[in-house]
């Protein structure tokens, strides 16, 4: 649309709100209903200026005008000097004014226009400048994803993880062992206390749950083996079989299953709680290696307890059997003993030992290592804990079979 006005002709294009396709439509409120409904209109001027032309009452929840005449404008072959505002006929307006002001404003600076604000109203004109005055951080939105990755690509992305993980994983490794060669110099930086109150949580304060567990499981081998060996008639060897499993291979497995669950995730949470309050951070301005106060006395603590757990833990287990096998077998206690003493030699004690020690270290390291990379919020230390338990249970998993596989290649 064209007209002539003082002697010059101004290109006029008025844009208004697309009409409603639904004849039930219910207005906002009983105020937007009476307000003249929102108008832009551009046109050009003889100094080669782009006038937008902005009328009616602007609210949220409005049915605002699009940009796409102005767009239209600003990227065809003329290029005015400049874009202003005509407020002239402007209504009541909120924040949903300010949203169309600042997109034009975006779109006339992308192509190196001026923007002239001298026709907004004072207070419209500062909160623009307020909106503009920090540019939009480019990660600020989440990145909308039309299609799931591709095979290949999630394969890889999960195999870097995997790989990050793993040299994270061997750097604390690394840090442990500089730590453990400070301590034999006696370098290491740990309080006593610590260090004791450490093994009291670890040690003494285990054993309800070790007794219950081992006790139990002792019970249910001589269920199972005296199912089998009743069919032929040597009950007695439930003392064997509950004897050697317990000491060299299940009583050392779920005595550690039990600590991966109790301390390993006592041990993330500890850490990572540490870390939301920052209390990691102050040690490492006071120039206290984390890895000596805070990860080695719960490794020490551990390697020394898990020893002696794994012990009363295969006593219990053979008292578990011996309680099945005397109160519903008929085997009489001095007989179970007698065979248990027979069957279990010292090999298999002393191999169970060291398979407890091993997974003692496990669990220790598999809890601090999640703690120590533990995020800094509430959710991140459970998820830390959960981590810790996983890992530890798995770590334990995997090195009991190569304890099977080395002990057999070793005939014990």
């Amino acid at each position: 649309m064209g007209r002539e006005t003082g002697g010059h002709k101004e290109h006029l294009a008025t844009i208004r709100p697309p009409a409603s396709t639904s004849s039930t439509q219910m207005p906002i409120s009983s105020a937007s209903s009476e307000s003249p409904a929102t108008e832009v209109s551009v046109r050009r001027t003889e100094d080669q200026v782009l006038v937008v032309r902005i009328a009616g009452s602007w609210h949220i929840g409005g049915a605002f005008p699009p940009l796409g005449e102005v767009e239209r404008e600003l990227a065809s072959g003329w290029k005015p000097t400049a874009v202003s505002f005509d407020t002239t006929d402007l209504g009541t307006w909120d924040s949903g004014v300010l949203a169309f002001l600042a997109a034009t404003s975006k779109l006339a600076r992308d192509r190196g226009i001026k923007v002239d604000r001298s026709g907004l109203p004072k207070g419209l004109a500062r909160l623009l400048s307020l909106a503009e005055a920090v540019p939009e951080k480019k990660d600020a939105q989440a990145e909308e994803e039309n299609d799931d990755p591709f095979f290949l690509q999630r394969i890889g992305a999960r195999a870097i993880h995997t790989q990050l993980m793993f040299k994270s994983g061997l750097s604390f490794v690394g840090q442990l062992v500089l730590s453990f060669r400070r301590l034999l110099r006696g370098r290491a930086r740990f309080r006593g206390s610590d260090l004791w109150l450490l093994v009291q949580q670890s040690g003494i304060e285990a054993l309800p749950i070790v007794t219950l567990v081992c006790f139990l499981l002792g019970g249910i081998l001589a269920f199972v083996g005296a199912i089998q060996l009743e069919t032929f008639g040597a009950t007695i060897y439930v003392a064997d079989l509950v004897g050697v499993a317990m000491v060299r291979d299940m009583g050392a497995l779920f005595t550690a299953i039990i600590m991966a669950g109790r301390s390993g995730a006592a041990f993330a949470a500890q850490l990572g709680s540490m870390k939301v309050t920052q209390e990691i951070d102050a040690l490492e301005t006071m120039t206290i290696p984390t890895m000596d106060f805070l990860v080695l006395p719960r490794v020490i603590a551990l390697l020394l307890m898990m020893p002696l757990l794994t012990l009363y833990g295969d006593a219990m287990g053979i008292l578990g059997g011996g309680f099945v096998g005397v109160a519903m077998l008929g085997i009489s206690p001095v007989t179970y003993l007698i065979e248990t003493a027979d069957a279990v030699s010292l090999t298999h004690a002393v191999g169970g030992v060291i398979k407890g020690t091993v997974y003692g270290v496990l669990i220790a390291i598999a809890g601090c290592l999640q703690g120590v990379q533990s995020g800094k919020s509430s959710s991140a230390v459970g998820d830390a804990a959960t981590k810790a338990v996983v890992a530890g249970i798995v770590s334990i998993i995997t090195a009991c079979g190569l304890f099977a596989l080395v002990f057999y290649m070793l005939g014990i």
